[in-house]
């Protein structure tokens, strides 16, 4: 007889059973369970270990153990304090041991003298007698002497940890056995255990070793439906898409490379060929390239763009941010100048190559050229922000899309761009956020991977130093006193606006220090410390209440400028510009010059309310310093007393500079729920794995979708299950989101 496949519980409701009436369904539901497998997928936070059964005499002070033993006398009375005290009394012939309850006068009533009962608990001495407070009773003995699974459950909702398990045992129950899509070779070659066995070893363990080995085999089922989808939609799309072999003789690019006046590193020139190889394929480039702050990505991404011109067709360098795609287009303007393409109309057989900025700011004359030279194919570069995917925007021959600090676009902005070419154009997706390993290889499944990991010569050292309070915050501004004396510039980052404006566009806004999640406790994994009690909470910091403060205070006679992201375009454009000239001493900003400001002289950067930031917002902002030979310094400013969370952020940042080491970091305080929550929308399949937990299950899991497509794309014969469990676990609207991201 065949066993049970999930999408069968999945079609049938939790109040299907027995035990489950109207009134719990409703509960359960409010839990998001449903059906059978939501019910059987809503797994145990941990399991509280009750086999330590132990004579009365034997227990030591501190020691969690299980007693049995006889009731020798039960009373309750009332406390000064109005509450009441229950008192059992038991013994087992080696010594007797107190039970106390508050507040549940009930208890004296519940016991007769000479009943046997199990109790579990915590032991400590009062007044030299034994005692458990509040203990764990067990007149049946269900709930002791044994691993007992913790269920997260709902006081609103009015179900508890152990109705759940009973629940959960009926359903085991009936379910019988499962069936089991992952071939047994695959299993054997593993080690990891059956399906059956992994459901009742999560829920109803008898051993922590059987505990840790379902969960094992449960995360690999979860990251393999996930990685069986990427693999198999990328292997299906490469096949189907009409892609662009571009072929160009390098002459274009070996002149760009003549023209810069640094040598490329190693790992620029790596990166290059990589994707030169793949604009010279057939089918679609799908790569993305992921380097450190200063890693020199946008000289790479020039480079791709320059093998699409070159063979005929033009590239489009997508940013989030206006502030960014001034930065680049100076910085695009700069490294190309002085390059030209074939042209036989034009005297000499030559034109300049075209680069042209749009943005939602840019003048309606200068648009209608741009969009006139876009559609006619006279324009080659083209960088910009949203603007570019809006309506009317045409282009003549679109080859090569580059898109910038990708996280910040949504999923159909970025496939409208690739819309808007006849054919698949190649795709270069970026990020100065290192990702860590695992969570490339999970939530950009379906891309290929290039790093960037080493930093250009010549960079000095950024000294980092984290100083909570307002007494010790002044060290940061002498810094910055003594290094415009030096003829050198700062930034000052708020988190905030102010002046009564909000936190501004997108990129104003500091990520969510609270978006953290704790590490679930029975893995044994980092363990995070209790929150410090917060001091009396001071007001963020505007930037421009405090270019006001610091003007007439601890700057005063220096230069200062203000930037944010509700400035328009000119006036930021003109602030950027006079900053770049060496003109302002001091640019007070938001986190608007996160990314894409680049400017060598600025040799110190001060973070207000940097409390307020995630570990990657930080190190993006850091790196607006330090581009060049300078020494340079990063002071981070807080509150004297902030939360654990915050401190070790700010630690973190204090101690190393390494991007990659950071991501690890913020990997284990974020967790992985939130890095696939950040990216994807209903990502309900994850529902026990984590990629700071489980990195070489992530790695397991791929390698084997590898193998299996690789054997039978289709997911037939003995990969059935596996196709419909794909089929059944993960939407199509859930599949098309993940795949496009």
């Amino acid at each position: 007889m065949p066993g049970r496949r999930l999408s069968q519980l999945k079609r049938i409701g939790v109040s299907e059973l027995r035990r489950v009436g109207p009134k719990r369904a409703a509960g359960l539901s409010s839990l998001e369970i449903a059906t059978v497998y939501d019910l059987l997928t809503h797994y145990p936070r941990r399991v509280v270990d009750r086999t330590n059964q132990q004579e009365i005499g034997a227990l030591a002070e501190g020691e969690e153990a299980v007693v049995t033993a006889e009731v020798v006398r039960s009373s309750s009375r009332r406390l000064r304090n109005g509450k009441s005290l229950a008192e059992i009394v038991v013994a087992d012939g080696t010594g007797t041991l107190v039970c106390t309850f508050f507040n549940q006068p009930w208890r004296a009533r519940q016991f007769g003298e000479g009943q046997r009962v199990t109790v579990f608990g915590k032991t400590s001495y009062y007044r030299g007698r034994r005692q458990m407070a509040n203990p764990l009773v067990d007149l049946v003995g269900d709930q002791t002497g044994r691993l007992v699974p913790i269920y997260p459950q709902s006081a609103k909702a009015a179900v508890t940890s152990v109705q759940l398990a009973n629940y959960v045992e009926e359903a085991l129950e009936r379910a019988g056995e499962f069936d089991d899509p992952v071939p047994e070779a695959f299993l054997a070659r593993l080690d990891l255990i059956d399906r059956t066995g992994a459901f009742r070893g999560r829920h109803q363990p008898e051993t922590k070793e059987e505990w840790h080995k379902a969960r094992e085999r449960l995360v690999f089922d979860e990251l393999l439906r996930l990685q069986l989808l990427l693999v198999s939609r990328r292997r299906a799309t490469a096949e189907a898409a009409k892609g662009i072999s571009h072929t160009a003789s390098g002459r274009l690019l070996e002149q760009f490379r003549a023209n810069l006046p640094f040598e490329l590193t190693a790992a620029q020139q790596r990166a290059i060929a990589e994707i030169r190889a793949d604009l010279e394929a057939p089918h679609p480039m799908n790569r993305l390239l992921q380097g450190d702050v200063g890693a020199g990505k946008t000289v790479v991404a020039l480079a791709a763009l320059l093998v699409g011109v070159e063979g005929g067709y033009q590239g489009a360098f997508m940013v989030p941010t206006e502030v960014l795609a001034e930065q680049h287009h100076l910085s695009a303007g700069r490294l190309l100048a002085g390059l030209s393409l074939p042209d036989a109309s034009r005297l000499g057989g030559e034109r300049p190559l075209g680069v042209a900025l749009l943005t939602n700011k840019t003048p309606a004359a200068e648009r209608a050229r741009i969009l006139a030279e876009l559609k006619s194919g006279a324009l080659d570069v083209v960088v910009g922000t949203h603007a570019l995917i809006a309506e009317g925007v045409e282009f003549a021959r679109l080859g090569v899309v580059v898109v910038d600090e990708q996280h910040r676009f949504g999923v159909e902005q970025r496939a409208v761009l690739g819309e808007k070419a006849e054919a698949d154009p190649d795709l270069l997706v970026m990020t100065a956020t290192p990702i860590p390993r695992t969570a490339a290889m999970t939530v950009y499944g379906d891309l290929d991977h290039t790093t960037l990991d080493e930093l250009p010569a010549g960079r000095a050292e950024i000294t980092t130093r984290w100083l909570p309070g307002d007494q010790r915050e002044k060290a940061a501004w002498k810094k910055v006193a003594e290094e415009v004396r030096a003829g050198h510039q700062a930034y000052v980052v708020c988190p905030l606006i102010g002046g009564g404006l909000g936190s501004g566009e997108a990129g104003d806004a500091p990520e969510d220090p609270d978006d953290y999640e704790e590490e679930p406790e029975e893995e044994g994994s980092l363990a995070l410390l209790p929150a410090r009690p917060e001091a009396e909470e001071r007001p963020a910091r505007g930037a421009v209440e405090e270019l006001a403060r610091l003007s007439s205070g601890p700057l005063s006679g220096l230069r200062l400028a203000l930037l944010h992201g509700q400035m328009a375009a000119k006036e930021k454009e003109g602030v950027m510009a006079t900053f770049r000239r060496g003109e302002i001493d001091v640019l007070v900003a938001t986190t608007v010059v996160e990314v894409g400001v680049d400017v060598a002289n600025a040799t110190v950067m001060v973070i207000e309310d940097a409390d307020r930031f995630g570990i990657a917002q930080l190190h993006q902002l850091r790196g607006r310093v330090g581009r060049s030979s300078l020494p340079s310094w990063c002071f981070l400013l807080s509150a004297a007393e902030v939360t654990e969370q915050a401190a070790r952020r700010l630690q973190a940042i204090e101690k190393t500079r390494d991007g990659f080491l950071l991501a690890e970091e913020d990997l284990d305080l974020r967790g992985g729920g939130t890095v696939l929550g950040a990216r994807q929308k209903g990502r309900s399949d994850l529902k026990l794995a984590n990629l700071r937990l489980d990195r070489e299950l992530v790695a397991m899991a791929r390698r084997v979708a590898e193998e299996i497509v690789a054997d039978d794309p289709e997911l037939g014969g003995e990969y059935d299950g596996l196709r419909e469990e794909v089929s059944a676990l993960v939407s199509e609207e859930e599949a098309a989101f993940l795949f496009r991201s």
